[in-house]
């Protein structure tokens, strides 16, 4: 189960940076514009979050939660990729789409 593993990493590892990317653009001088950028970073930190802890227990039922996370990875990279001049929103849309594929993989897999 590989792909388990890959997708456990690759949730944590978004998970922190889209924290890392709301506390940073706090801190930008644009940060009024910034609003939306933060809320979702900070919504998909804790389904990244809740994912990878839910896939690392085992249970049967992770699909749902699988489809949800990639669904808001997919929206929170969109939403960095508009600031992809600012390197912590950049770093953050790569984390995104990784997570958002890695969940899709690992529903497809399910499903075989």
């Amino acid at each position: 189960m590989d792909y388990i593993k890959k997708c456990i990493e690759a949730c944590y590892d978004c998970a922190a940076e889209c924290e890392n990317c709301a506390t940073e653009s706090l801190f930008e001088e644009q940060s009024k514009m910034l609003t939306k950028c933060i809320l979702l970073t900070r919504e998909c930190s804790v389904i990244c979050t809740a994912t990878a802890r839910i896939l690392s227990i085992g249970a049967d039922n992770f699909q749902m939660l699988c489809k949800a996370c990639e669904n808001l990875c997919e929206l929170c990279a969109e939403e960095c990729g508009k600031h992809a001049d600012m390197q912590h929103c950049k770093k953050c849309f790569e984390a995104c789409r990784n997570a958002a594929e890695s969940c899709r993989k690992i529903i497809i897999e399910d499903n075989l």
